[in-house]
């Protein structure tokens, strides 16, 4: 909390402070929160589903027309002709009834797995919500690398800026005073004009990073924000990290889905035993021609009992068997796409490794020459300064340094992204890095 109060104070974020930030804001870590919550709120409905299941309703009927009953004629009187019938009304005007009624699951095979594989389910997209929160994370580190490389940019090229102005400006009075050529006046401006461009969209990139890095975080765009934290900086605090492939979110993932598998394979197999339910049942009723069933005076006629009732599965046309076939089927798919994702990762892991070390070589050489374009234009811009060189010249060296900082710039990007692929197949982008 002390973190997130800095940095909220003045929009100024590490990286750890952004993936702070990120993890305790964004939309979408709070719906996975739900998912979670969600989950475990099925558990114990399903849970319920064996507890005693208690009931008590109520009843009141008034017959406008009571009920006609029609019986043998010989019943009532032993002389009447055979095959006369006589009618007459039965009953009460007015019914009421109260019941309480209890029912409990004694034993039944697809309960028992539902109930684990609902408790399993539960622990299942909580798994889920931690690749949510990788993805989140991931791309908050990606973003913010992006931007702490076009940030340096933009300064280098500011540099590059105020040298080409600061030039310009010596050499003009050379050239007022007639010492230099218009065609050399000509290459310094239009050194000055190729440098302003680039800033321009030096700029540009950068404030299109820090607005991605603000989506990425779920911070909001029209807020000011400030990354501190440079390339150099976020390369010394990190390291290639090594670890187990099993180790991977999606991984573990597949190894739970074949465990809710293999609990619906054995939900089909349990569908043919024997299911045993308990029933217990407590009634009043009352049956009056006045409307007096709160008269104490007036009796009530109570009936109770309690039963067992026993499901034998024999024959369903083959239904089942299909089922338990499928759900097997279903587990072997399952089981090989665990394999293949196995040997998709260590794929993946050689090839990150592969490219991170390329990277780092690449990014290494790259950044000496860099350090040797730009030693080498200084030194040009002196000798034209002193008369020993040509503005042609400086304007080549100028354009080669340009080229040596864009390629310097996009492999320190390349190596952030090896890096973070690396994180990513080893779950450590939750970590700190």
């Amino acid at each position: 909390m002390v973190s997130q109060l800095s940095f909220a104070q003045d929009g100024s974020f590490t990286l750890e402070a952004a993936k702070s930030y990120a993890l305790s804001n964004h939309i979408s870590i709070s719906n996975a929160a739900h998912d979670v919550e969600d989950a475990r709120q099925r558990a114990n409905e399903v849970r319920g589903i064996g507890l005693p299941q208690v009931n008590i309703t109520g009843s009141f009927s008034n017959f406008l027309n009571q009920p006609v009953q029609v019986m043998d004629a010989s019943f009532f009187n032993p002389m009447a002709p055979p095959g006369s019938l006589v009618s007459f009304r039965a009953g009460t005007e007015y019914n009421s009834s109260a019941q309480l009624q209890a029912n409990q699951i004694i034993f039944n095979g697809s309960y028992i797995i539902g109930l684990k594989a609902a408790s399993y389910y539960a622990k299942f997209q909580a798994d889920i919500a931690e690749i949510t929160k990788e993805d989140i994370a991931f791309n908050v580190i990606q973003a913010y690398e992006l931007a702490s490389v076009a940030k340096t940019n933009a300064v280098f090229v500011d540099s590059m800026v105020a040298i080409s102005e600061s030039m310009v400006e010596m050499q003009t009075v050379y050239y007022d005073l007639g010492l230099l050529l218009q065609e050399d006046m000509d290459q310094l401006n239009f050194s000055l004009l190729t440098s302003k461009q680039a800033k321009v969209s030096a700029d540009l990139q950068y404030d299109n990073a820090i607005n991605l890095l603000k989506f990425s975080m779920g911070y909001p765009i029209s807020d000011p924000l400030e990354i501190t934290q440079t390339p150099e900086e976020l390369l010394g605090e990190s390291t290639i990290n090594t670890g187990d492939i099993k180790s991977n979110l999606s991984y573990t993932m597949m190894e739970k889905q074949i465990v809710l598998s293999q609990l619906d394979l054995r939900n089909k197999q349990f569908a043919n035993l024997p299911n045993l339910n308990a029933y217990y049942q407590h009634s009043y009723s009352a049956y009056r021609n006045e409307f007096d069933f709160f008269d104490g005076s007036q009796q009530w006629f109570l009936q109770s009992s309690w039963g067992l009732q026993l499901n034998v599965p024999v024959f369903s046309g083959g239904q089942r068997h299909a089922q338990t076939a499928q759900a097997k089927i279903k587990l072997m798919k399952d089981e090989n796409s665990l394999t293949e994702m196995e040997r998709a990762l260590q794929m993946q892991e050689a090839q990150a490794k592969n490219n991170y070390y390329s990277a780092l070589s690449k990014s290494q050489l790259l950044k000496q020459n860099v350090d040797l374009a730009k030693s080498i234009y200084e030194n040009s811009v002196v000798k034209d300064q002193i008369g020993e060189g040509t503005s042609i010249l400086v304007t080549q060296k100028y354009n080669q340094l340009i080229v040596a900082q864009s390629q310097y710039v996009g492999s320190m990007i390349d190596l952030f992204q090896a890096q973070l692929a690396l994180d990513k197949i080893y779950n450590n982008i939750l970590q700190n890095r």
